[in-house]
């Protein structure tokens, strides 16, 4: 008799309330990729941003992205969002495996073009508006 096995999730609800300092105050259990402590799924609205960038995550195996799937799905039930999908490779089949390069490439550009520059002082200035 053929049959799947269910996989076994790792999320679970993050039960801890208020501001967070920095990422490292979240726990792995709270993550669709756990091992690689990506895509946090603390509430609805970050469950929609992990189906949406899913393929955007590289270097992963896939049985990583099965457990990804599975803890997505999780969230999702517990979050009350109705998934279309019914197979991580539904979400994404594409990840993008230079998308390092391309960052890179457009990064230089920016700062040759002189648009990181006038970005860096516009968000400094907005920095030193807020801080007041």
């Amino acid at each position: 008799m053929w049959y799947q096995l269910a996989m076994r999730t790792t999320w679970r609800p993050h039960e801890k309330h208020g501001r967070l300092t920095v990422q490292s105050d979240l726990p792995d259990s709270v993550y669709a990729f756990p091992k690689q402590r990506k895509e946090p799924l603390t509430d609805a609205k970050h469950v929609r941003n992990a189906v949406a960038r899913f393929d955007q995550v590289t270097d992963v195996p896939e049985s990583d992205r099965e457990l990804a799937f599975a803890n997505i799905k999780k969230a999702a039930r517990y979050y009350g969002i109705e998934l279309g999908e019914t197979s991580w490779k539904d979400l994404g089949v594409h990840p993008q495996p230079r998308r390092k390069q391309s960052a890179r490439k457009a990064a230089a550009t920016r700062k040759r073009t002189g648009v990181a520059k006038s970005a860096a002082r516009k968000a400094a200035a907005t920095r030193k508006k807020r801080a007041r």
